[in-house]
């Protein structure tokens, strides 16, 4: 899969990437981009006060394509995913401060799909529903403004902002 970007968080050095004397965490993910004309199948996010494209983590034992599917179900409701195509991936170096460990390197993996047109009831987790977030309709210029504005301004925003920031804008250039 073609990768679209690496970032790293400006709060990391610069070679924290190749330094192997550094505590990691691997997280590997999946992102679905359904499509429909300029509106998008978003998650909104009270919390953060953003949205982002849907999907989550690849559990064990899964593959890219099985935690796709899994998470589109599980956060927006999606129904019978089909005609998966990759996109593209986005690397991420981030602060971690759990369990000892000091960078989070997230690889996320992203599909164009299509699934049905009625969605069932999300099967969101806790945190989730903890956070405000639900899935949402929306027009993808909209969305990129409204996150860029949330960057601008808001002290809620997320880590994961600039990321699906990024991921929308490509989304417009390439495929709306």
């Amino acid at each position: 899969m073609r990768q679209l970007a690496s970032t790293l968080h400006p709060d990391l050095p610069a070679n924290i990437k190749e330094d192997t004397s550094v505590k990691r965490v691997v997280r590997l993910a999946t992102r679905g981009i359904i499509l429909r004309g300029e509106n998008i199948l978003l998650l909104y996010t009270k919390r953060y006060h953003d949205y982002s494209l849907p999907g989550g983590g690849i559990d064990e034992g899964e593959d890219n394509i099985q935690g796709l599917i899994r998470e589109l179900r599980e956060e927006t409701g999606a129904q019978n995913v089909r005609n998966i195509q990759a996109f593209g991936a986005y690397e991420e170096f981030r602060p971690w401060y759990k369990d000892n460990i000091d960078l989070m390197q997230m690889q996320s993996f992203c599909y164009t799909c299509d699934i049905d047109k009625e969605l069932n009831t999300p099967a969101l987790e806790q945190h989730e529903i903890q956070n405000g977030m639900h899935p949402v309709w929306m027009n993808i210029h909209e969305a990129i403004k409204h996150n860029e504005e949330t960057m601008r301004s808001s002290p809620k925003k997320g880590l994961s902002i600039e990321r699906e920031t990024f991921l929308l804008k490509r989304i417009v250039e390439e495929l709306v």
